[in-house]
């Protein structure tokens, strides 16, 4: 029965417009406003922060309505077919750094950036993929779609996982560079 109520919620939502209009909306405006607060670019002046990011809020969903964006560019649309996967992108890293977090703090440290380098390649990946610049005949991603993506993020995490819980001690020739990475793992 909650289901169902749930079911009916969203078809509310779908029929009076906010997910094509209020929510992409207060996103923008929030976002906009949040940057011009901070950058303080017109000063301390909170009033027109608000107007400015009204009519940029404004601007971006209301040609989206009146469906005058061109077919394939409507960025509120982009935007309900990739923050999903982008939202998948970000608890994943987050995971991870906490994962790594629990090995110490000088494998956290050393592996954040790269940790930030995937996730902004799997961010431009996703919005690629949303508008349609990785199809084409020249493409030899074609298959890859986000649900691959999110398969491979969620694989990589847990093989991550079940490396750290179940490596055995190093007793080769290697132990010196065994050591180093192990120094990586350890709380100063």
């Amino acid at each position: 029965m909650v289901t169902y109520a749930f079911d009916r919620l969203a078809v509310y939502f779908q029929q009076y417009g906010v997910l094509d209009f209020l929510l992409p909306f207060l996103l923008v405006f929030t976002i906009v406003f949040a940057v011009l607060q901070k950058s303080q670019i017109l000063g301390d002046k909170k009033n027109f922060n608000v107007i400015i990011a009204l009519i940029l809020g404004l601007l971006f969903v209301v040609p989206h309505i009146l469906g005058t964006y061109p077919l394939g560019y409507d960025p509120v649309q982009v935007m309900n077919e990739t923050l999903p996967s982008i939202s998948l992108v970000a608890v994943a890293a987050i995971m991870l750094l906490l994962l790594m977090g629990i090995f110490g703090t000088g494998f956290a440290q050393a592996a954040t950036p790269l940790i930030a380098i995937l996730a902004i390649a799997f961010v431009a990946y996703i919005f690629g993929a949303s508008l349609n610049l990785w199809r084409g005949p020249y493409d030899i991603f074609y298959w890859w779609t986000s649900d691959i993506t999110e398969l491979l993020i969620i694989i990589l995490v847990f093989g991550l996982i079940v490396y750290f819980i179940t490596k055995e001690p190093s007793k080769t020739a290697g132990e010196g560079v065994w050591e180093g990475v192990k120094s990586l793992f350890e709380k100063k």
